[in-house]
């Protein structure tokens, strides 16, 4: 075995080695609810309460598909606020199209919304999560209009839409 085998096989290894410790530490999640949530449920309540799609991007992380959400295309006045738990964070004048195929924002209300690391595609990402109930909304980048320069790529199962009343 040459040097350039050797090297090959070792990188196989460790991403290997790394993608079950991966898979074994995410399939045995049980950590604790966080305790500044002020919306806790059960898994049960949480699945009575959420579709399938929601409860899946909602409480597992999942992304909903580009292009499937109603709320794209949604430009009345109005909030757009947690499907989980019906807080408010974003204001419908922080929407933008960012022809991503997502609700897309240039700011959150203040206190709505919470950021923490996201390395699950192997680059570093900030998801962001509902401040009352923890649930994942999606992610927030860098590259969006002003004036934050933010664009907050959201989850449309993740947001129900409240119309400012005429």
């Amino acid at each position: 075995m040459n040097r350039r085998e050797f090297l090959g096989m070792a990188s196989v290894g460790a991403l290997a080695a790394a993608f079950v410790t991966y898979r074994v530490l995410k399939s045995g999640d049980t950590e604790a609810p966080d305790p500044n949530l002020s919306v806790v449920r059960t898994e049960v309540d949480w699945r009575a309460k959420l579709s399938p799609s929601a409860y899946a991007v909602l409480r597992e992380g999942h992304t909903e598909t580009p292009g499937s959400s109603p709320l794209v295309e949604e430009h009345r006045p109005g909030t757009f606020a947690c499907a989980g738990c019906e807080q408010a964070l974003f204001a419908s004048t922080a929407k933008y199209d960012s022809h991503t195929g997502w609700p897309s924002f240039w700011e959150a209300l203040p206190g709505a919304t919470t950021r923490h690391a996201d390395f699950e595609l192997g680059t570093p990402r900030t998801e962001i999560r509902c401040s009352d109930c923890g649930g994942h909304l999606g992610h927030v980048f860098t590259d969006g209009p002003q004036p934050t320069g933010l664009r907050y790529c959201m989850n449309g199962v993740a947001l129900q839409f409240n119309p400012t009343a005429a």
